[in-house]
This record gives C-alpha cells, structure tokens and sequence, in this order.
C-alpha cells in the first residue's frame, strides 16, 4: 500500500502539477530509555527502507526536486523531565545520522525540532479509545499543570502524580502498556517534494517545514530488503543487575549474582555460591560451592516497557561440588582428595521465569531451570575422627535442576522503576 503511495506521488510530480508541495511522514521506534535505532523493532526495518527508498527516487528524477526534511525525536512522559529531554535529542540525531548515510542531503533541506507535545501526542490516543476513567484522564492532561509549586518553591503537585495516582494505578498502568510504546518510539520524518519548475529557480522552503506536526500516523508498506541492512548505533543504554538466589540464602548459602541485558532482550546470567559451616563435633556438614551462566531470552508486555523485567526463556549451565554430612552418613560430589576438576558435578537445562518490580531499585525474579545433572559421588561414614568410604555412585538426574526466588538490584541511573503504575 506505502509502494503504491509512493508511486503514485512521484507519478503527480512526473506529469506536471507543477508548484505542489508532497508531504510524506513516518515513525520510527525506540526501546525505552535507548536512541539505538533497531531494525528488528516493531516496522522500523519497513519503515525505514520506504523513506530512504522514496528519497533516492526522487533525487534520480531529474522533474523533482526535495525542498525540506524534517527530523524530530519524541520521548514518552514517563520517565524524568531532564533525561527525557536527552533523549529526544538522542532520537532526533540517529534518525538523522541513519538517513543521511544512506541518502546525501544538504544541510540546505534538513531541519530538526526537539519541542515535541508528548502531553497533546496522550490525549489525542485516548480520545481514541473507551479507556476507563476516559474523561477524568482527558481533564487531567488538559487541566492540571505539569507542575505545581508552593510559596517556597517546592513542587507539591503534578499531572504526572495525579495521573499515576488514578485508579490505584491500574490508569497509568493501561496507558504505560497502550500508548506510551507509540509515543516513546515517534520519531517523525517529514519530507517536502515538488516539481521543479523550468527556468524558475528552486522555491524557498514553505513555512510549515520548519514546525513538524505531532501526527504519528504510519500506513502499512513493502519492505526493501536492500535498505534494511543494520546501522551503527548514535548511543546505546546497558542494564545491570546484582542478584541473590533468596532459597539459597534460606539454605545457608551465601550466593550473589549478576546480569547484563546486551540488548534485543536478549541478557546474559553469572551466579556464585559458597558455604563451608561444619561442626566436628557432632558430625555435621554443610560444605557447597559452585556457580552457573544462563543466557536469556525476554518477551511480553513488562520486557517491551524496560530489559530484565516480564517473561523470560533461556539456557542455564552449572558446575558445583558439595560434601554434606547427617546422621552419621555422608554424601561427597567427586574423588576424595582429589583435585577441584575431580570433583565437579555438572548440570545444564532449559529454564523459565518472571521478573516483577517490588520497588523502585528492587526486582523479585521467580525462575525455575529442568535438565540434566551429572558426576560421581561418595557415600561415607564417619568413624574415630576418619571418613570411611562406603560406595560410589554416578549421577543421572533428569528433572528440576535449579529453583530461584532471586531478589534483584537493578543498577545505573536510568534503570529503576517508576513507582504507582510502571517502569521507565
């Protein structure tokens, strides 16, 4: 549908409508908090092959002529005012950076804008729909004012807070999932085209390219596999996580961990245990270290608002030894006195789980991982100060291999989570 647009404007320039001006727009997304432009979101590879793809047919049209292109960036209201700001720089100029690698524009035509009405770009998407609580969110938007200060100084009110106050939340929260993914990822190019005419130099530039309009309307379109090929980011945002397994810790068994989201929602997993309690004199114990990698894949909802949060998949890894000892029995991974490598179990495994916010720093991770574990261990019993072997015994376990109730730290200055209705 777009292809055929496309034609057909460049077919109205071709047979003579001459003075008219084409106006052309698209959108293109980004992930929260990122201004990495990536193909593989949303229709950004489509959308983004059909501007570049319409711009070089008309520059090899020798009738027409591009007399304005306008880059303009866009955040959504729910992060901070100040890195909102940034990014919607951010966004403007790796919207840019991709088009003018691939298309050579002069500085003549290119304009860029970074007064964006996120506010009005909200109401207009739910005037659209039956959202409840419609019309108190509409009076809010519109009403209240962004910020509210008292004699001193101190801010004590704003559309913000009230709006995340509604509804115990569940308002905000519709809007988080539903409009804030649309207005977070606008970022609108406008591109003006006309006929040149014959013996005339080239019109100024109309008035109106220099504001962009706030429209994020998109129409489906075709995509050109030649123009979809990856472009270097402009600024890219990394996530980190500092983690403890709260079982293990229940179990007496200090742990920690840590996890880094390296992007596409995709996150890589590195975990470290460690305990060695005994008491001699009653024969028991509580001896175990070992770690794992895991590499996870994130979806849903919760994962497309911010990284190492909602549903994820993936692939885990372990290596361990142990040597426990109650009753008078005792169970030992690998040769006695033999080296660390003699002693390792191993297991590895398919694993599934969920990430929720419980605070603004703090995730609760619910994960459980089924495979295979494997290795030899010792049976012994204790005997006059001696451990006497009894049997050995290799290992072949299908079934739960790992089970995690893991408190998160989430790490960086942008990576929290907003309180009463989302996450940035």
């Amino acid at each position: 549908m777009k292809l055929l647009i496309n034609l057909a404007i460049l077919f109205l320039c071709c047979i003579g409508v001459s003075g008219q001006t084409y106006r052309k727009e698209i959108c293109v997304g980004f992930r929260v908090n990122s201004s990495e432009i990536a193909l593989d979101y949303g229709d950004n590879a489509s959308n983004l092959a059909e501007i570049v793809g319409l711009l070089t047919d008309v520059q090899r049209n020798p009738n027409m002529e591009i007399t304005g292109v306008s880059f303009c960036g866009s955040a959504s209201p729910e992060g901070k005012s100040l890195q909102n700001k940034q990014l919607v720089v951010d966004r403007c100029a790796s919207l840019e950076h991709y088009i003018r690698q691939r298309v050579d524009l002069p500085d003549s035509v290119v304009f860029k804008s970074d007064k964006t009405d996120v506010w009005q770009k909200l109401a207009i998407y739910v005037e659209r729909t039956d959202m409840p609580h419609k019309d108190d969110v509409l009076y809010q938007i519109r009403q209240t004012p962004e910020y509210t200060y008292n004699a001193k100084g101190t801010l004590v009110d704003s559309r913000k807070k009230r709006l995340m106050d509604m509804n115990f939340g569940r308002t905000w929260n519709y809007m988080l999932r539903e409009f804030f993914p649309s207005i977070r990822n606008a970022s609108i190019l406008m591109v003006y085209i006309k006929q040149k005419q014959k013996e005339t130099k080239q019109t100024e530039i109309p008035q109106e390219v220099k504001t962009p309009i706030q429209s994020v309307d998109t129409i489906p379109q075709e995509i050109s596999p030649e123009e979809t090929q990856p472009m270097p980011a402009a600024k890219s945002s990394r996530y980190f996580a500092l983690k403890t397994n709260m079982l293990y810790d229940a179990l007496a068994i200090p742990n920690i961990g840590v996890e880094v989201s390296l992007g596409r929602r995709w996150s890589l997993a590195a975990d470290w245990m460690y305990a060695w309690w005994s008491n001699n004199n009653k024969h028991r114990y509580w001896r175990v270290y070992g770690g794992g990698l895991s590499a996870r894949k994130w979806f849903g909802h919760a994962s497309e608002q911010k990284p190492l949060q909602g549903h994820h998949i993936g692939i885990n890894a372990q290596i361990l030894t142990y040597d426990f000892e109650f009753g008078g029995k005792g169970y030992m991974a690998g040769e006695p006195e033999g080296s660390l490598w003699n002693r390792l179990n191993y297991a590895f495994g398919a694993e599934y789980g969920y990430s929720m916010p419980i605070a603004e720093r703090l995730n609760i991770d619910f994960s459980l991982v089924a495979g295979y574990m494997g290795g030899r261990y010792y049976k012994y019993i204790p005997i006059d100060g001696h451990y006497v072997w009894q049997s050995t015994h290799n290992r072949h376990w299908w079934g739960p291999t790992k089970i995690e109730v893991t408190l998160v730290w989430l790490l960086g200055n942008n990576n929290y989570n907003v309180k009463k209705g989302g996450n940035k």
